[in-house]
């Protein structure tokens, strides 16, 4: 059990996954900017992140739900959970909206299987799947939550736990993805460590040009 100063972000795992720089230069150095790709996803959740409820056919929906974990200490919101009447048996059905299209790695399924854990721990239920949401295609995704997510999962909390705990910021590596993020100009992953470390040392060394 974690206590709630402890908690991470479920959009830590995400944010992990993508790249452990990223992860830490926002949840331990507290760095943050955005970009278009990052303005279009806060547009998308700001019309989700409404907070209002309905009733679809057998399904109640509710939208910017507040989830959270004390086992594996995560806090955060499900954008939108639908509870399924089935036969009787209430089952939560969590929808993550992601404003991109559908990646080739687990980041966005594992930020998922991270909600599926809460409701579990808060409401006493199995979730079996979910789905996410991409606003580029407009079409749902459904993810089944396997054992193997589950274990990528906890695996993936228990590293950006490590991180924050131990004030850890991993050095940059530059890679394709380096252009999407919107952190680009502050973590300049082009320098390497060494170039990095010599840049940092210039800043407090003296100015001969202007002494």
């Amino acid at each position: 059990m974690y206590p709630e100063d402890d908690y991470i972000q479920l959009s830590s795992l995400q944010h992990y996954l993508f790249c452990p720089r990223q992860c830490g230069l926002i949840h331990v150095a507290g760095l943050w900017e955005e970009n278009r790709l990052t303005a279009r996803g806060r547009v998308l959740h700001e019309r989700v992140d409404s907070g209002e409820e309905e009733t679809r056919g057998e399904a109640h929906v509710v939208r910017s739900l507040n989830v959270y974990s004390s086992i594996y200490g995560l806090s955060g919101r499900a954008d939108v959970v639908e509870f399924r009447d089935e036969r009787g048996v209430v089952t939560p059905y969590p929808v993550e909206y992601k404003s991109g299209k559908p990646k080739r790695d687990i980041c966005d399924a594992v930020q998922l299987c991270a909600q599926a854990l809460c409701l579990e721990e808060m409401l006493g239920v199995s979730v079996p799947d979910a789905s996410l949401y991409y606003g580029k295609t407009r079409h749902r995704l459904k993810v089944d939550l396997t054992e193997e997510l589950r274990r990528s999962t906890v695996s993936a909390i228990e590293a950006v736990h490590e991180m924050v705990k131990k004030r850890i910021v991993p050095e940059a590596r530059y890679g394709k993805k380096c252009g999407s993020c919107s952190l680009y100009d502050s973590c300049m992953p082009k320098l390497g460590a060494k170039k990095m470390s010599q840049y940092v040392r210039g800043l407090f060394e003296p100015n001969e040009a202007t002494s």
